[in-house]
Parts: C-alpha cells; sequence; structure tokens
C-alpha cells in the first residue's frame, strides 16, 4: 500500500522538467523579463494615447516627457508607441518563421530518418548543401529576391533556419526507429504518416520546444539586422530594426540619443530574456545537466 502511494506521489517528467527550469535563476530571470515586456506589447493599444504613426508636430525631437515617455523622433511621432509596435511586429515575424521552420525541419528530419535509406542519403545531402551556402549572403538574396514586409520576412527567415533542427530530428528518430514499438507499428503495416505523428512527434517534443525558445530570439535579431539594411520591415511600420536605422545618423546619436536607446535596449532585453528561457529549457529537458 505505502509502495503504491509513493508511485501516485512522485512526479512525472514534466513536472521534474518544470523543477529543474525553476532551479535555474537565469531562465527564471528570462521569464520576469520577457513577461511585462509581451504585456506591455499586446495591451499597449487600450491604454497608451498614441499610436506609432501619430504625429505631433509640436514634440518633434523633443525628449522624454510625461507625455511623450520615451521621447518623439524627427517627425513627431511617439517613441514609446513605437518601440512597442516594434516589439508586436518582430513578435510576429519570430512566432511564424519559428512555427514554420519547425514544420519544415521536423517533416525533412522525420521523412529523412523513417522513409529509407535512398531517401535520407537524398535528404541529407540537401541538407549539407544548404548549410554550406554562406548564411548572411544567403540572408541578403532571398530577401532581395522576396522583398520587404512582414510575410517576406517571414519567409526568409524560416527558408534559413530549418536545416539545424531537420539534422537534430533525424539524429533523434534514427535512434528511435530501432525501437521494438517502432519495429513493431512498422511490422503492422504502418504507414510513413502514422509513424511520424503517433511515434515521432511525440518524441522529438523536448527538441521542437526547446528549438523554437531559441530559435525565436535568432529571428528577432534576424528581422532587426534586415530592417536596418532596408530588406526586412519598411517604414512607416515600426521596427527595432528600421527604428534604430532611422537613428544612425550622426546627429540624432548625439543630441537625441532616446530616437536609438529605447529600442536598441527593447532588442537587447528581448534576445537576453528568451535566451536565457531557451537555456533553462534546455537544461530542464536534460537532467544529466548541470545547472548552477
Amino acid at each position: 500500500m505505502l509502495a503504491r502511494s509513493s508511485e501516485r506521489r512522485s512526479p512525472g517528467p514534466v513536472a521534474r522538467a518544470f523543477s529543474r527550469f525553476l532551479l535555474n535563476r537565469a531562465a527564471v530571470a528570462g521569464v520576469c523579463i520577457a513577461t511585462p515586456m509581451l504585456l506591455l506589447i499586446l495591451s499597449y493599444p487600450l491604454w497608451w494615447a498614441f499610436r506609432p504613426n501619430d504625429i505631433d508636430l509640436l514634440a518633434m525631437n523633443s525628449g522624454p516627457t510625461a507625455t511623450h515617455w520615451f521621447g518623439a523622433d524627427g517627425v513627431g511621432r511617439d517613441v514609446f508607441a513605437r518601440v512597442l509596435e516594434g516589439g508586436r511586429i518582430s513578435l510576429l515575424v519570430a512566432v511564424a518563421s519559428t512555427a514554420l521552420s519547425a514544420v519544415i525541419g521536423f517533416l525533412f528530419g522525420a521523412i529523412s530518418a523513417l522513409a529509407g535509406r535512398w531517401t535520407d542519403a537524398v535528404s541529407m545531402r540537401f541538407v549539407d548543401l544548404v548549410m554550406t551556402l554562406p548564411p548572411v549572403i544567403f540572408l541578403l538574396v532571398l530577401a532581395s529576391i522576396a522583398g520587404t514586409g512582414i510575410w517576406p520576412t517571414v519567409l526568409v527567415i524560416s527558408l534559413l533556419s530549418w536545416p539545424l533542427l531537420a539534422r537534430m530530428i533525424r539524429s533523434r528518430l534514427l535512434e528511435l526507429r530501432e525501437r521494438d514499438f517502432v519495429m513493431a507499428a512498422r511490422g503492422m503495416g504502418a504507414g510513413i504518416g502514422h509513424l511520424l505523428f503517433r511515434h515521432g512527434l511525440p518524441n522529438s517534443i523536448d527538441i521542437l520546444v526547446v528549438y523554437a525558445t531559441l530559435q525565436i530570439a535568432n529571428a528577432i535579431l534576424l528581422e532587426a539586422g534586415l530592417s536596418f539594411l532596408g530588406l526586412g520591415i519598411a517604414p512607416p511600420a515600426a521596427s527595432w530594426g528600421n527604428m534604430l536605422n532611422a537613428a544612425r545618423s550622426t546627429a540624432v546619436l548625439e543630441q537625441y540619443p532616446w530616437q536609438w536607446l529605447f529600442p536598441g535596449a527593447a532588442l537587447i532585453l528581448a534576445v537576453l530574456a528568451i535566451n536565457f528561457i531557451g537555456d533553462g529549457l534546455r537544461d530542464a529537458f536534460d537532467p544529466r545537466a548541470e545547472l548552477n
């Protein structure tokens, strides 16, 4: 009776992973930073008086005040509203591109591992080819072809990001396909779809969660870089990258630092917080990892 009650009280793998995550101070700090930022980004239209493209000619290049908390830019637009709207766009691009690259990477890696030797050989050679392309040049070429805007930027980042996930999924499922339950399912005539979503996906959730968290931070940086170069989100839409691009002149850097300081700080804080959370999730899903 005591043995049964102790078995009931023993935490499951998800509960143990959550406990390990809470022991990671950097990950908890990341959550504490990311949560209020996310709430501000999502809710600011409900309580902030200014929209990102509202123009106040009397406030052109004015510093932070009680009316404009982060000051105003050279056109008279509220920097606080534009920073939060830039966070919205960055989050949309990051989440959408991460979801798309996760679908492509999972399907490519899983089919490569489970569909047979020739499929594995051909698909992995294609992955090798994609990974040998210089990422910066590949990114710029794709961006110049796809054009500017939210969805072209999502497509560009997705096409650059999936090969690493495909390799990780393939490595996991190559081991999984030798397990007895997978071999039994194959022997009973299970098709590739059954193997992918009945066995492959549940056994790859930890990889997908960690990849998605870290890739969101990477996608935010990529979007900011593309927008800074004029190949991502085009003005007048707000983006952390194009806000930094608009403030790159020497006069703005020296005389109006709030125009680049706040979007730059928001970008750094968001990426750091998400990276901390991703590192914490990676350690939480690996019980052998040593937590400091």
